[in-house]
């Protein structure tokens, strides 16, 4: 395979299967040298074409390498033979990455892999780093990683959500269909104001703007895209694997958040429980969303991780 400077697809296996993935190579790439390259991990329910689309050209611009994917059963990777479409589901992120780690090992041109997660990714890429070594340091934007405190705080609407994910399971075994939610509540038809009229969701007005049917990555925007998810992934996502051995990590870290975002408290309460070397940047200016998209916040993230990274 001939690969060039810019968006390259390519695929890797996982679970025995091929996952499709956009590899970033900067300009003026040469195959005979080596570069420090970049695991990406997204934010759920994302598709490549959303956060890895994104951070993959501005870490390239920046001289690295930089794999974003699509996890078994999102986007253009297949689910398991047997298994549905749009089962994001928490562990499988986690063993994802740990290929997609073992696949940049494969390429001779890449030296050193470090791993970037942005919200939900930030959970994933701080769980696979904790056992796996082979990524050198990691940097987590706007991430979830403490995400107890944020998911369970309420405890008796953790168990209604807990209690129809459940339901959700039993009817897919028992019925071999898949069984289809709004994970926030959010659908592919939506308005705005409908969704915020809901009042379910504290971040309505950003989410829409970014997940809704007109937001800026949305399902029109971005036709591999749905809100739509598999009803039973909330079994797996209220686990909070990095959280409970952050003391375990030992690759130097960094964490870029919002201070007024309504998820500050997954970065502050996990940089607590890091007996890592450990750095933070905090924002004042920026929300959760913002470092998905808004060009001021993603040259701040990037820029702060791409220092990280070349130290």
């Amino acid at each position: 395979m001939t690969l060039s400077a810019g968006k390259n697809a390519v695929t890797f296996k996982s679970f025995g299967v091929d996952l499709a993935g956009d590899l970033y190579l900067p300009e003026g790439f040469d195959a005979t040298k080596k570069y420090k390259a970049i695991v990406g991990a997204s934010p759920f329910p994302q598709v490549k074409d959303q956060i890895p689309a994104t951070y993959g050209p501005e870490m390239a611009a920046r001289g690295f390498i930089y794999l974003g994917f699509d996890y078994l059963g999102m986007g253009d990777s297949p689910a398991l033979p047997g298994e549905f479409k749009q089962s994001r589901y928490n562990f499988r992120l986690i063993e994802n990455t740990w290929d997609a780690v073992s696949y940049l090992g494969t390429l001779p041109f890449v030296k050193t892999i470090y791993g970037l997660g942005v919200c939900q990714g930030g959970q994933t890429i701080a769980s696979a780093a904790v056992t796996d070594h082979r990524i050198k340091k990691i940097a987590m934007v706007s991430g979830m990683m403490a995400s107890d405190a944020f998911q369970w705080t309420d405890r008796e609407m953790a168990n209604q959500i807990i209690d129809a994910a459940n339901a959700s399971m039993q009817k897919q075994y028992e019925t071999g269909e898949p069984d289809y939610v709004a994970p926030f509540g959010l659908n592919d038809e939506m308005s705005r104001q409908d969704f915020i009229d809901l009042g379910i969701n504290p971040m309505a007005g950003e989410t829409y703007d970014y997940y809704g049917r007109d937001g800026a990555k949305g399902p029109v925007a971005v036709p591999n895209y749905t809100n739509m998810h598999i009803g039973d992934q909330p079994m797996q996502s209220l686990f909070s694997i990095c959280e409970a051995y952050a003391d375990k990590i030992t690759q130097p870290s960094l964490t870029v958040y919002g201070t007024n975002a309504v998820t500050a408290i997954c970065s502050t309460a996990f940089i607590e429980k890091l007996t890592n070397e450990h750095e933070e940047l905090a924002f004042d200016e920026f929300s959760h969303v913002d470092f998905y998209y808004k060009p001021e916040a993603v040259k701040a993230s990037t820029d702060a991780v791409a220092e990280f990274f070349n130290r």
